[in-house]
């Protein structure tokens, strides 16, 4: 299972990681999230190939802005 982990800014209570889960847990590929609004951190995992590209606008569609780490 591969996992990376991504820097989110911006979130600041549960719905926010709410919606980024939504928007992150469409990306083809992904099968776990793992997200916090009180330590910023964005964990995807998942069996296949995870694009980075298709991560980073998901965090972006759902309001904030990520980068990996």
């Amino acid at each position: 299972m591969t996992e990376i982990e991504y820097r989110v800014t911006g979130m600041t209570c549960g719905h926010c990681e709410m919606s980024v889960r939504e928007e992150v847990g469409e990306v083809p590929g992904v099968e776990g999230i793992d997200v916090s609004a009180q330590t910023g951190r964005l964990v995807v995992s998942g069996t296949a190939e995870i694009d980075d590209a298709k991560i980073l606008a998901a965090v972006e569609e759902a309001g904030y802005s990520a980068e990996r780490v």
